[in-house]
């Protein structure tokens, strides 16, 4: 029997129009491929919206209306990126009600949400991470650095709040903008190399694989406006020999391990001539036909429409046990 299936898009961050269009196209190909969709928007402020339900004033009564609609579904789809979504806040509402849910769960979307933490766990299995430190808004008054960085906020994702400092007088400024996302703030070497991003799925009965790896070709820092005004080219599968796409795979699938991480993630990383270095994870990723992912497993020979049901199969109520796993290998 096909799964009922209901799909949660919007959420009260930056990436709002981000997830909306992800949770449309998610919709859109799960109908496709015959499932029972139902929809919920969560609104900037934080008020649950679907059709039939009728207005409300605050999140607590509008979840209250909602709560029949995801008892209802067989799963949920939460294609919601950033804070309050893609953190692991709607897995853990799933996990409290007992709901299937695809991603991850509430821890692994917590760490991988969570730049520095992340950076951390990185490092404990083997993946190298650019050199930083982590500073508090109440001290960027007093932040000094050498070198060429990049300062980003701890947890926010579309590159929000990123900037490339150059000069000593760019510094403030830069600590200023990502504070606007986060009240700690990541400041990091620049680390010059090319950028590959690598997608990892797990599937149904527990095996994880890497899709073929894309590349990013920018010019200059891959910020939020050129991630979507068009401007940058990808190119997958990436022009890589044998030994650099299989230390890029192997280092997507031990992150995606050590984080806990379920469903798909994207892996963003910088290729040295020493070997990868990870950048950040991305636990619930644009999930457009255009986006990243999607175009990732083209390559591997899966369509948009498979892939979203390929991750409705997978669905688990998160916390729950599962003694179902299969063999961490590559390719498709």
């Amino acid at each position: 029997m096909t799964p009922r299936v209901l799909v949660i898009g919007g959420g009260q961050n930056a990436e709002h129009e981000v997830s909306l269009a992800s949770a449309a196209a998610v919709a859109a190909a799960l109908r496709l491929s015959g499932h029972t969709v139902s929809t919920l928007t969560i609104d900037r402020e934080g008020i649950w919206r679907a059709d039939g339900l009728p207005p409300c004033a605050s999140p607590i009564e509008s979840l209250g209306l909602a709560l029949p609609l995801i008892a209802e579904a067989d799963v949920i789809f939460p294609a919601v990126h950033g804070s309050l979504g893609e953190d692991g806040a709607l897995a853990a509402l799933a996990a409290l009600v007992g709901a299937r849910i695809v991603g991850s769960d509430l821890h692994a979307g917590a760490i991988g949400m969570d730049k520095w933490a992340t950076k951390l766990v990185a490092d404990a299995v083997g993946v190298r991470t650019a050199r930083g430190r982590v500073i508090s808004v109440e001290d960027i008054g007093d932040a000094e650095f050498e070198c060429e960085v990049v300062v980003k906020p701890v947890s926010a994702g579309s590159s929000y709040g990123v900037s490339l400092v150059t000069e000593e007088s760019e510094l403030l400024d830069a600590l200023r903008t990502a504070a606007r996302f986060d009240r700690r703030i990541l400041v990091e070497e620049v680390v010059r190399a090319r950028e590959i991003d690598v997608a990892v799925l797990r599937e149904a009965g527990g095996i994880r694989w890497a899709a073929p790896p894309l590349e990013i070709h920018a010019s200059g820092l891959f910020d939020t406006a050129t991630k979507y005004d068009g401007s940058a080219r990808f190119t997958v599968p990436a022009q890589l020999d044998a030994a650099e796409t299989s230390a890029l795979q192997r280092a997507a699938i031990a992150v995606f391990d050590a984080l806990g991480c379920a469903g798909v993630a994207r892996m963003d990383f910088f290729l040295t001539d020493d070997g990868p270095v990870l950048n950040e994870v991305n636990t619930m990723p644009g999930l457009t036909a255009a986006s990243q992912v999607p175009r990732m497993f083209a390559g591997a020979g899966v369509e948009y429409t498979d892939l979203v049901g390929r991750l409705v199969a997978g669905a688990r109520v998160p916390g729950a046990a599962n003694s179902t796993y299969g063999f961490a290998g590559v390719g498709s």
